[in-house]
């Protein structure tokens, strides 16, 4: 079975791998800025959603496989925060944001598809995870030294736990992995209620 992931993250990419699974990557191109949701949660599941309806649609119905999608906010202090735009984003981020916790949220799509007569049968789960992390109260020149290698750029929340920003964080209160953007334990068992045993998609041999 082909296993897809609908996301360009390089961490979720690395988390599969290291997990023993080699998918393959395809980026949606989604118009995310046009959804609303009432909550993080919610919205984080819809996106993730999307992202996978969107490259679920361009797969061949002749063929089996299982498509993750996956999608990522920050909710600190009732406010929900994606990717910095910029270094001074980032800057202004990181003073919001130490010595405080926040939720990180990650919404998680999967899709799993069998080839059959009349285009086969997908089946599809949607769940949400989330974790607490709290940051280390940095100072005004470690902000300044992190926003400039552009890293908190590149991810949601502006910080990682899997690179640079690993040392700013204190302290995380649930899956580490769903941290990085996507919860092993929950796409696994996602996955299994879609009749997919998680040990059947390693590729042990890569």
């Amino acid at each position: 079975m082909r296993v897809i992931l609908a996301s360009k993250s390089p961490a979720r990419l690395a988390a599969l791998r290291s997990a023993g699974l080699d998918p393959e990557v395809w980026v949606s191109h989604a118009d995310e800025d046009s959804l609303q949701r009432s909550t993080t949660q919610a919205l984080t599941i819809a996106l993730a959603e999307l992202k996978g309806s969107v490259v679920a649609a361009e797969l061949s119905d002749d063929e089996d496989w299982a498509l993750i999608a996956c999608d990522s906010l920050l909710e600190l202090g009732g406010q929900r925060h994606g990717k910095p735009g910029n270094e001074a984003e980032a800057i202004a981020r990181w003073y919001t944001m130490r010595g405080t916790t926040g939720v990180l949220w990650t919404g998680h799509h999967v899709i799993v598809h069998r080839a059959g007569p009349d285009g086969g049968v997908s089946l599809r789960a949607s769940r949400g995870g989330q974790s607490r992390v709290t940051f280390a109260d940095l100072s005004d020149a470690e902000i300044a030294a992190y926003a400039a290698t552009g890293e908190p750029e590149r991810v949601a929340g502006g910080f990682t736990i899997d690179g640079l920003g690993a040392a700013f964080v204190t302290r995380i209160e649930g899956d580490p992995h769903n941290v990085v953007g996507i919860s092993l334990s929950l796409v696994r068992q996602m996955l299994l209620d879609l009749g997919v045993e998680w040990q059947t998609l390693w590729r042990l041999d890569r």
